[in-house]
């Protein structure tokens, strides 16, 4: 008789076809889950206990209806994934970028339970975002497309309901324009987004705290494991949000980030990326990562892919899923590697991180790694519903301690299914414990 769990895989891949993403975030998920699913198998399977983690509560596709500049009228697709509110309100980004589909946002909002449950925090997991592309169009064409994105989103969102935040293509701006148009759609004043402006609920450490979680969890990671991190070197990828608070923190402890990438390209800095022009090149200006040199003339770039040749101590991957191959991993093995830790949503692929496991490499997942970011979308909610500002330190020292406890969390709930050392398993056995704890005292919802 085939297991509930290779059922429940089965069933998923059957019934969500042309979905490859979130057939191997279930995957990935369900394959951990096993020992747990051992114990329980007759009860789990009577009470559909893994049917009802891989069914989202809520699916919402729409049109997405916008003008640009010279008059033409564009058309995108919206999606929200609101997937588990076992634990709290729905929560997680909204990824504006050509690739999206409801199979990518699917997989993101699956990842989102367990990440959401491992900070500790009362949210649950959800995802959404559109095929549109901000790159390359005006501020007034991305305020049309958002406008009309709110439009239709405003419907199903509220602070105590679904509270999205930024993701790719999603930042201040993005995020500044959507909740205007909530704002005057519903006439509320509340914390129904993340990431928002300082000048409008914000949180101070919001725009870092992917980046800086990334590395206190690294740290705490390595101290655990008999390494410092001062000293070491650190290969990126990615040069926005999460890539460049990651570079700037690895600095700030001690590291050094000698290397980031973006759709073009990527940088070799052996000296350490300068942070600040990097900033001024991606946060100020929208640029594209050639004009690194005219900062740094010492400095190397190279079209396409490469990031992970550069030998290294500590590998980061932060831009977006299966970007770090099975040949990547194997790069990076041969070269030495200590540790890789994503702070991307499942940038390395299923063989890449086995065989980063199976050579016994310290390896973090992303729902745990970059947990740190919807951590502080978290603390940006308290903020909102007490009416309170904090300052950066007390937010920064709050993160701190959250990705510190993390570790500890996945590493102990590893430890006790005899899989130490195993972090997937132990961030999904751990994600998981709290959601089912939830799920079983309210019914069969």
């Amino acid at each position: 008789m085939m297991s509930y769990v290779d059922e429940v895989i089965e069933r998923v891949i059957k019934e969500n076809p042309s979905e490859p993403e979130f057939h191997q975030a279930v995957r990935e998920v369900l394959n951990s889950l096993r020992p747990v699913v051992a114990e329980n198998e007759a009860a789990f399977r009577r009470d559909a206990v893994l049917e009802r983690l891989v069914n989202p509560e809520r699916q919402i596709k729409f049109r997405v209806p916008w003008i640009d500049d010279a008059g033409q009228v564009h058309v995108n697709t919206g999606y929200r994934v609101q997937f588990s509110s076992a634990i709290g309100p729905y929560k997680g980004g909204l990824r504006l970028h050509p690739s999206v589909n409801l199979g990518i946002i699917k997989f993101l909002g699956f990842e989102q339970i367990f990440k959401n449950s491992l900070t500790g925090l009362p949210i649950g997991g959800g995802k959404g975002g559109s095929d549109f592309d901000p790159k390359g169009k005006s501020d007034r064409e991305v305020m049309a497309f958002c406008q009309s994105f709110m439009s239709e989103l405003c419907k199903y969102i509220g602070a105590d309901t679904d509270i999205p935040a930024g993701d790719i293509g999603t930042g201040a701006r993005e995020i500044g324009y959507m909740f205007g148009e909530y704002k005057k759609l519903r006439g509320l004043f509340e914390g129904v987004l993340t990431g928002k402006g300082l000048s409008y609920g914000g949180s101070l450490a919001r725009t870092e705290a992917t980046g800086y979680g990334l590395l206190y969890i690294v740290e705490e990671m390595l101290k655990c494991h008999g390494h410092d991190i001062a000293g070491k070197t650190v290969t990126v990828s990615g040069a926005g949000n999460v890539a460049i608070y990651a570079i700037e923190k690895a600095g700030q402890l001690g590291a050094k980030a000698v290397t980031c990438s973006d759709s073009d390209g990527w940088v070799y800095d052996p000296d350490g990326i300068d942070v600040q022009a990097l900033k001024e090149i991606k946060e100020k200006n929208r640029q594209r990562l050639t004009e690194y040199r005219k900062y740094r003339p010492q400095s190397e770039y190279r079209e396409g892919r490469g990031v992970w040749s550069v030998p290294c101590d500590i590998a980061l991957p932060c831009a977006t899923q299966n970007e770090l191959t099975a040949e990547d991993a194997k790069t990076l093995i041969a070269n030495g590697v200590i540790a890789v830790a994503e702070g991307a949503n499942m940038p390395a692929t299923s063989e890449a991180a086995a065989l980063l496991q199976a050579n016994g490499v310290l390896y973090l997942p992303g729902k745990a790694s970059n947990a740190g970011g919807v951590a502080t979308s978290g603390l940006e909610m308290s903020q909102n519903s007490e009416r309170l500002h904090w300052s950066f330190d007390e937010v920064d020292a709050q993160l701190r301690t959250i990705m510190v406890d993390l570790y500890h969390h996945i590493d102990d709930a590893a430890k006790r299914y005899g899989r130490e050392g195993n972090y997937v398993d132990g961030a999904n056995i751990a994600g998981f414990e709290k959601v089912f704890d939830a799920m079983s005292m309210q019914g069969i919802v």
